[in-house]
């Protein structure tokens, strides 16, 4: 059986839209045919889909096409007898098209006396598809209440949009579960209490009638809205917990800017086929299935059915035909599951947003009671903190929560383990939670030492920990100053260096990263992360890392007073430069009068395999700068190392000596902790068991990928290691533009050719970030299936997303190497479609 279906655009927008699909289908036919006038002339209605072959899931056949009427409700609400008779044309054209079942949509179901009239004079069988939406809007609510915990008989519902043929059966039906009703009617008080009449007398003593949405804002908290008009519920009025089913179209919802996060619009009346349920012949899975207004839903499954009748026409729609469409479309596959809000689908975290509004002084979820915590955390998070980095973790499938951590290992509320190959970006050296440490800060609390005594007293624990981090330090680094992160550590480090050099300006290295405070990001080698908040400081300058040639033409133009770089460039990509770069770097800063700082805070403390990178090449730094594993991952903490000499001529006098201070610096409770972290490094010989196991990890790794052609390298050092990915889409998204284009009819090629200069400009720029996009979705692949199939946490590097990090702590034992280095090769023969 064959059905057609009358849609029309319901704003301004996608009134535009179908302006679009109009040229764009007569300017191909033209180009197809040649120019031919009949093209040319007014359109009662626009072709927009041929559905083609419809399977459902019983495997029942149908076909059908959707046409536009191009005209808003407004529009059409300002000529409702000529679009009456639009309307009617319509029906006859696509009954003379094939079509057995018209459906008719939005507004075009409305004139014609709710569709009576056009069934009469058509002789076409014709529905509104009413019930349907009926059916979904009302299951949208029973859900909602469902995920929030609440009995239908405990709730009022406010039927915005009574006595309509869809708020009406809505209304009967939520008064079959119990339901109190706040019926919200047009008109008059008397009109409003006439048309109580079109209720069961028995339901009555649920119902309040009203003809003010406003009486509903402070008292109801859920909605559901079917007017034929749009845009009576104020969003900003809604008290917070609201839930609000919107079935009309136009949407009863005023627009805002969801802004509210303690309130819920559902895009009522909608409904999504299953995987069973075939839509012609599908390429890419692409295909009409998800949340499809409920009127076109009708007229699909009744064509499944091959009842070619007018099933939902007039005001009233009898519960039981409503109950039945619904239970005939769920056989079929269609169901008001999963629901959406602002066309996107509708994650259950959003009711858990809701709950505590829903039950005022109800004991909170018990702390074994896993998903509820969870999301309740997520929810914390994300309207507290960070609401689209909680929004990265859902889509990524890396919304979980961990209560334990110990050695390289965390465990998640569920009480899945994984094995952390991130640790803290590097903070974690020994590992989470190590004995020592923690039992150095118990220790430290049972004894009830003060932690904060600045400038009323020397502090005991930091001064201690000064004297031991100048002993481990290479050279003759005699004064430390101590901060909280290692941004902060960097800040120190820049205005220790500009208040002593002789020189202006500060050099620092392309694809460096140093942090994200201004100071810090002036130094920092990647735009992405500088250029919202510019300018920053003008005396920087950059260079390649790695190319002393241009560190050495610049130092001779004698204006560079410090050059701030990395050992290895850690965010950037775990960059290591040439054999003796650092070397020559000391010697050319001393030939030049230049102060060398050395950002050690992701290579320090043994990530390398000697305690700190420098010594590698036996080069001492005029500033060295530590934190991130200073204190084990336990408690904030950064210090910036230097000279004494240098450390007086910035701050050796009674004027200067507190010209840079810190009121959480330097913390005895931070000290203690990084004291003990210190002994477990070196008694444990934690750098040595990171040049071991990571030697071996890295050679494995290589031996893993030599099979594959998208891993570019793998490189490092220590248990800083990364893996590159070159995996090119480059050309891809055009061929595919151009191997679509060249088979539509038409002349694609030739249309393009004819856009602006600027518009296909704008249209290549597209396309290659789309195709960059592709490169790290590809790479985000690889993190996911290592921490959901393998139990492993991986992520990329901040300054190159094609870049995996393996940075576990250094307590890794050789058995959690190997196993990491299994799982990759299970996840690159899982990926490995394309081998060359």
């Amino acid at each position: 059986m064959k059905f057609g279906f009358i849609a029309h655009p319901t704003s301004i927008g996608l009134q535009r839209q179908v302006k679009i699909i109009d040229l764009l289908d007569r300017t191909l036919a033209e180009q197809n045919l040649g120019y031919q006038s009949q093209l040319w002339k007014p359109r009662n209605l626009v072709p927009f889909a041929d559905f083609g072959r419809i399977v459902s899931a019983t495997g029942a056949t149908c076909e059908g096409i959707l046409h536009y009427l191009p005209l808003t409700a407004e529009q059409m609400l300002s000529q409702p007898r000529t679009i009456a008779e639009r309307v009617l044309e319509g029906v006859q054209s696509l009954s003379a098209q094939g079509a057995q079942l018209v459906g008719l949509g939005g507004f075009t179901a409305i004139v014609g006396n709710r569709g009576l009239q056009t069934l009469d004079r058509s002789g076409v069988a014709v529905t509104t598809g009413n019930s349907l939406t009926a059916f979904a809007a009302y299951k949208n609510v029973l859900e909602a209440m469902a995920r929030l915990d609440v009995s239908p008989a405990d709730c009022e519902v406010a039927v915005v949009g009574y006595p309509g043929s869809i708020a009406l059966v809505i209304a009967r039906l939520l008064a079959r579960k119990g339901c109190r009703l706040r019926l919200v009617h047009r008109g008059s008080v008397e009109q409003g209490h006439k048309s109580l009449s079109y209720l069961p007398v028995q339901m009555h003593p649920q119902v309040c009638l009203t003809p003010e949405i406003a009486t509903c804002y402070d008292e109801v908290l859920f909605y559901v809205a079917a007017t034929s008009s749009g845009g009576v519920i104020d969003p900003y009025r809604l008290a917070p917990g609201s839930v609000v089913v919107d079935a009309a179209l136009p949407r009863d919802v005023l627009p805002f800017h969801h802004d509210r996060n303690d309130i819920l619009i559902i895009d009522g009346g909608l409904v999504s086929a299953s995987e069973a349920v075939r839509f012609g012949t599908e390429s890419l899975g692409l295909a009409p299935k998800k949340f499809l207004n409920g009127c076109l839903a009708e007229t699909l499954v009744l064509a499944l059915e091959g009842r070619a009748q007018a099933f939902s026409i007039g005001r009233e729609l009898p519960e039981e035909q409503v109950l039945e469409i619904g239970r005939i479309a769920g056989e079929h596959g269609f169901s008001p599951s999963p629901m959406a809000s602002s066309g996107e689908r509708l994650h259950p975290q959003a009711f858990q947003t809701l709950r505590r509004f829903h039950h005022r002084g109800a004991e909170a979820a018990p702390s074994d009671c896993a998903p509820q915590v969870r999301d309740e955390v997520l929810r914390c998070f994300g309207q507290h903190i960070n609401p689209v980095l909680q929004a990265f973790y859902r889509f990524n499938h890396i919304e979980r929560v961990f209560t334990r951590g110990s050695g390289c290992w965390l465990t998640d509320l569920n009480g899945d383990r994984y094995l952390d190959f991130v640790a803290g970006y590097g903070c974690l050296n020994t590992g989470h939670n190590h004995s020592r440490v923690n039992q150095a800060l118990q220790a430290y609390l049972q004894q009830q030492h003060p932690t904060f005594v600045q400038y009323v007293s020397v502090p005991q624990q930091t001064s201690l920990l000064a004297q031991r981090l100048c002993e481990l330090a290479p050279g003759n680094l005699e004064r430390v100053f101590f901060s909280n992160s290692g941004t902060e550590a960097i800040e120190a480090a820049l205005k220790l260096a500009m208040a002593a050099m002789a020189r202006p300006r500060v050099l620092y290295c392309e694809n460096g990263y140093h942090g994200k405070t201004l100071g810090a990001l002036s130094v920092t080698g990647r735009s992405k992360h500088r250029e919202p908040f510019k300018p920053l400081l003008e005396r920087c300058d950059s260079i390649p890392f790695g190319d002393i040639a241009a560190l050495e033409a610049a130092l001779v133009q004698g204006q560079i007073g410090a050059f701030i770089l990395e050992p290895v460039q850690g965010e950037g990509g775990v960059i290591l430069p040439p054999a003796g770069y650092l070397r020559q770097v000391r010697a050319l800063c001393s030939a030049h009068g230049c102060l060398m700082i050395l950002d050690e805070i992701q290579t320090g403390l043994g990530r390398t395999g000697k305690l700190f990178a420098c010594e590698w090449e036996e080069v001492v730094p005029d500033i060295l700068v530590l934190a991130k594993s200073l204190s084990g991952g336990a408690v904030p903490i950064g210090a910036t190392l230097s000279g004494a000499a240098l450390w007086d001529r910035a701050y050796g006098s009674i004027d200067t000596f507190a010209l840079h201070t810190s009121t959480f610096g330097g913390g005895n409770f931070a000290s203690a902790a990084a004291l003990a972290t210190l002994d477990v490094i070196i008694d444990e010989d934690l750098a040595g068991n990171a040049a071991r196991v990571g030697g071996q990890l890295k050679a494995d790794l290589r031996e893993v990928v030599s099979a594959y052609p998208f891993i570019r390298e793998v490189r490092g050092t220590g248990l800083m290691i990364a893996i590159e990915f070159e995996y090119s889409f480059q050309g891809g998204v055009e061929a595919f533009v151009r191997e679509f284009a060249s088979r539509i009819p038409g002349n694609a090629a030739g249309t393009y050719r004819m856009l602006s200069d600027k518009a296909r400009q704008h249209i290549q720029e597209a396309i290659s970030e789309v195709e960059k996009n592709f490169e790290e979705m590809f790479v985000l692949r690889f993190i996911i299936k290592l921490s959901k199939e393998h139990g492993v946490l991986t992520f990329v590097t901040a300054n190159n997303n094609r870049v995996i990090r393996i940075q576990p702590p250094l307590v890794l034992s050789e058995a959690e190497a190997a196993h990491f280095a299994q799982a990759f090769r299970t996840v690159c023969q899982d990926m490995s479609t394309f081998l060359t």
